[in-house]
């Protein structure tokens, strides 16, 4: 059971660790990389230090002149590709490319995310969180897990957040057809739906030697909050009243290079062998939430659940077919 295994480790490492830190003796050269949202915020440092490693990184991007331009210089071998999660057409042609291309996949970070949107549709007409934080890299994924599965000690990380303790999955109407959209919510139910998926992928991954994690990265400030008026940020009290960062804003959350750094953990630690399936936290696995739950520590149930994790999964599938 995952519960088994969802208990922190002895890391050395931890809620301020830096890149260079977290992957100081680690060998990345020759290793294959996948990086969505690679191109803003903690991914664009995800980029930089996977490729500092020594590994190619690829980094799909729905706009590659703005991604051109964030990664331009930045010193290793980094590649952008066209790819709009919104669009799974697009995420397809992309993969399929890849796969191509690729006789490997050694790390796949699925990284890229939108929070807190106003009501909107993608696809098929799926709410636009669900169908972008999960179904998009749901479709990615599926399309290059064999590739995955041919490659030896490959891992999956796909970043999920605090958020999941606002909803579990929806699991009657995920994608908000009732009249009763609630953005947080819905941020909820997608970032519940990236952990379950990170278990289920990592059952898939199993006979093959590879592994998938979940990732809560911490609070940073980066384009992500790009849907929130600053008046919603003031009351959140992460901005004061001269719609500056507050002093507990800055107390509570990390640096983008900081933001990375559990990312970087669960895609290389040694420490996490055998442990597949878990839910990381400020560089360890995250403790499995009490009687008392902590807002912004620890993992629910819900959202470590194996048998909703399979009931995802088939619901995905479901769902894909139909787009």
């Amino acid at each position: 059971m995952i519960a088994d295994h969802q208990k922190p480790v002895d890391s050395p490492f931890g809620r301020h660790s830096e890149p260079h830190e977290v992957l100081a003796g680690i060998e990345l050269k020759g290793k294959v990389v996948i990086v969505t949202g690679g191109y803003s915020g903690i991914g664009l440092e995800t980029v930089r230090a996977l490729a500092a490693a020594g590994a190619s990184v690829t980094v799909p991007a729905r706009d590659t002149e703005k991604a051109n331009a964030a990664l331009a210089g930045m010193p290793g071998d980094i590649r952008i590709a066209l790819m709009d999660l919104a669009d799974i057409a697009s995420v397809k042609r992309f993969a399929l490319g890849f796969a191509s291309d690729n006789t490997a996949l050694d790390l796949l970070i699925n990284n890229a995310g939108v929070m807190a949107c106003p009501e909107m549709r993608v696809g098929p007409g799926w709410e636009l969180q669900f169908g972008t934080n999960h179904m998009g890299h749901f479709a990615l994924a599926t399309t290059l897990l064999p590739l995955i599965q041919r490659t030896e000690n490959a891992r999956v990380v796909a970043l999920s957040s605090t958020g999941h303790k606002l909803s579990d999955i929806r699991w009657d109407d995920p994608n908000w057809t009732d009249g009763s959209y609630d953005k947080w919510k819905a941020y909820g139910q997608s970032k519940t739906a990236n952990s379950l998926f990170a278990l289920g992928m990592n059952a898939r991954l199993q006979d093959s030697g590879g592994m998938a994690f979940a990732v809560h990265p911490g609070g940073i400030f980066t384009p992500l909050q790009r849907h929130l008026p600053t008046e919603e940020m003031i009351v959140l009290g992460w901005l004061n009243e001269q719609g500056e960062i507050s002093d507990g804003a800055r107390a509570m959350f990390k640096t983008p290079t900081q933001g990375c750094t559990t990312t970087l953990w669960a895609a290389t630690s040694p420490l996490l062998e055998g442990k597949g399936g878990v839910y990381c936290e400020d560089c360890n696995v995250a403790a499995l939430s009490g009687e008392k739950p902590v807002r912004y520590r620890d993992v629910e149930p819900h959202a470590v659940d194996p048998d909703s994790a399979e009931r995802l999964w088939q619901m995905s599938e479901a769902l894909l077919a139909e787009a």
